[in-house]
């Protein structure tokens, strides 16, 4: 049987990621854009990508009445101190833009110097009368601010995220992607824990 399972998000390339980073669960994803009435935003008011990923699955979760699965992810630069951190979606109204004005804030820096790491936290709820379950899971990548964009695959700040073996995310295969990417670490850990959740969803329905 196959479960409802909520991606708490209206970005189609994360969605994208997790339905690969999924594949093989007995669930029907769902997005936000599947909801009968278009919920609104949650605000990420927490100051730590766990808070504002448990924020969103909990709410979402409220309001669909299904399994939900939502994360809070972004990018911690050394030499600019962690940012932009939990406002890496909102550092700039783009992507594009948002790339730019990272550049341009390391503009000067050695390549040595700019260093970084995206984190993902992942959280899933679900929803019952007598509590709810929650599950998170946290992955990491670390690598190095590149001197400019380069690469037409991913999304969000995949040009300018340099890796050890000099390809920015960018310009990797989706699934060399997958395999080392924060979002697919998170998911890796998460999903014995996801399975749990679905065997006890399964026998609620």
């Amino acid at each position: 049987m196959s479960l409802e399972l909520l991606i708490a998000t209206t970005n189609a390339g994360k969605l994208r990621e997790y339905e690969r980073l999924l594949a093989g669960l007995p669930v029907s994803l769902r997005s936000l854009a599947d909801l009968s009435e278009a919920p609104p935003e949650v605000a990420e008011t927490g100051a730590t990508f766990e808070a504002n990923a448990l924020l969103k699955a909990r709410a979402y979760s409220a309001r669909s009445g299904w399994l939900t699965l939502a994360d809070d992810s972004g990018l911690l630069v050394d030499a600019l101190d962690g940012a932009p951190s939990v406002h890496s979606a909102r550092y700039a109204p783009t992507s594009e833009a948002r790339n730019a004005k990272l550049l341009a804030a390391l503009e000067g820096v050695p390549l040595e110097r700019r260093t970084a790491r995206f984190v993902c936290v992942v959280a899933a709820v679900l929803p019952r009368a007598d509590g709810d379950l929650t599950i998170m899971a946290e992955g990491r990548l670390e690598g190095r601010i590149a001197l400019a964009p380069r690469g037409e695959g991913g999304f969000g700040y995949d040009p300018i995220f340099l890796l050890p073996d000099g390809r920015t995310v960018a310009e990797l295969l989706p699934e060399e992607k997958d395999a080392i990417s924060h979002r697919g670490r998170a998911q890796a850990k998460l999903k014995p824990l996801l399975l749990s959740l679905l065997e006890v969803a399964a026998r609620r329905s």
